[in-house]
């Protein structure tokens, strides 16, 4: 069984009148829950020192007591905060390492209902991301003796800028983002490989691209792939440039999904953005994520 995390703090820890899609955790929730592959979990609580594994112990300190500056909130969004946004952002980042330790332990994938936080920078958040789980997974799993590389591959329809700002001086992680060039953020970072895509790419532009872009980094030898499988490439998405349709996606969803298949490497899936209107075209894509990554489990 696919091992996923969920809790409903995911929807319930935004303030219901914020710009941000929250229903679409709820939704997809409804629709996974008796999938007779998908092991639901609930998450656990990040603690302080994971968070410090990538980010700044006083931005850390300033979120977890409530002291951010009115500017940096703004920065962030998903505003009006909740009572209970602390909670909700240790809960997803407490859930994509609990999916990083059961892959390190069993091999396989594991997932996590959101997460996949690319925008958050070590002191400071951005672009509804607070923390950044996919830099904190990077950093705890090279604590393990037999995790040399790790590979971030970053496919949402934005680049993974905060992760590239992370990591860029440590040499055992391999940040890949490939995503619209002309879409936020608009100073991009540099990461190890960027792929910047034209306006309006469809699937078979797109799919050959990925291709070989997994074949020029050597994905295939990598120790560990820590996967942002955003489905905002989707050409129904109100924040994306691309043109892939639902059957693109699930194809480049297989793609990644066979690294696991053939050489056996774990991976790690992060929800990553989706903001197609109505959301339902979102939550499908996301279903067909899942889904697809039982069948190849």
């Amino acid at each position: 069984m696919l091992p996923l995390y969920y809790d409903p703090i995911y929807t319930d820890g935004i303030d219901p009148t914020a710009r941000f899609p929250r229903d679409r955790y709820r939704l997809l929730y409804e629709r996974l829950k008796d999938h007779q592959q998908i092991d639901l979990r609930r998450p656990r609580l990040a603690t302080r020192s994971e968070l410090e594994l990538a980010h700044a112990p006083n931005y850390v300190d300033q979120f977890l007591t409530g002291t951010l500056s009115p500017e940096a909130i703004r920065r962030i969004g998903l505003r009006p905060w909740t009572d209970v946004i602390i909670e909700r952002t240790l809960r997803i980042t407490g859930g994509s390492l609990q999916a990083l330790e059961h892959v390190l332990e069993h091999g396989g994938l594991a997932g996590n209902m959101a997460g996949g936080t690319h925008h958050a920078y070590h002191d400071f958040g951005s672009g509804y991301c607070i923390f950044n789980d996919i830099a904190i997974c990077a950093q705890k799993a090279l604590e393990h003796t037999e995790i040399k590389r790790v590979l971030i591959l970053d496919l949402d329809v934005h680049q993974g800028d905060g992760t590239a700002a992370i990591c860029a001086d440590n040499p055992d992680t391999f940040t890949c983002s490939i995503h619209a060039e002309s879409n936020f953020p608009f100073r991009k970072q540099q990461s190890d490989l960027d792929v910047h895509l034209s306006d309006d790419m469809e699937d078979k532009d797109y799919l050959q691209c990925l291709d070989e872009t997994l074949q020029k980094i050597h994905a295939k030898d990598f120790d560990l792939i820590l996967y942002q499988a955003g489905v905002d490439p989707l050409q129904d998405d109100a924040l994306g440039n691309l043109a892939l349709s639902r059957a693109g996606l699930d194809a480049r969803n297989r793609t990644v999904f066979s690294l696991n298949h053939n050489y056996d490497i774990p991976i790690v899936i992060f929800m990553g953005g989706g903001y197609a209107k109505p959301i339902e075209r979102s939550v499908d894509a996301f279903e067909d994520l899942f889904c697809a990554a039982t069948e190849l489990h």
